[in-house]
């Protein structure tokens, strides 16, 4: 299980930041991401963070920033210059990957960031 805390509501231009912790006894991981869910569109990949660097979505490029938290496991995605695209359902992802194969993962519940124009 994963705990998220952030989102909420702001205007266009503004700025929140979201975290993400695992806890104890959650799969092996050596990555960590932020997936989003728009209304009525799929699931896409926002950031994610490994031991190999991060990356990032076209979209928000620039503009958000993945980070690891102090603590084990933990992730912070700070999000700036907030555009009513990126209005979504933020999941956070921790996962165990063997290269390109994913091995086992764990999701949280997803913070509401709403952006108004």
């Amino acid at each position: 299980p994963l705990v998220e805390s952030g989102g909420g509501l702001v205007h266009s231009g503004g700025s929140l930041r979201l975290s993400c912790a695992a806890a104890r006894g959650v799969v092996t991981i050596n990555t960590m991401a932020w997936y989003r869910q728009p209304p009525g569109k799929q699931r896409e990949l926002v950031a994610s963070i490994s031991t190999s660097g991060t990356n990032y979505a076209d979209s928000v490029k620039g503009r958000f920033t993945i980070s690891r938290g102090d603590a084990k496991n933990t992730v912070n995605l700070q999000m700036n210059n907030l555009e009513p695209e990126d209005t979504a359902v933020y999941s956070c992802q921790a996962a165990s990957y063997t290269g390109a194969t994913l091995q086992s993962d764990s999701w949280g519940q997803g913070p509401q960031v709403t952006v108004s124009s």
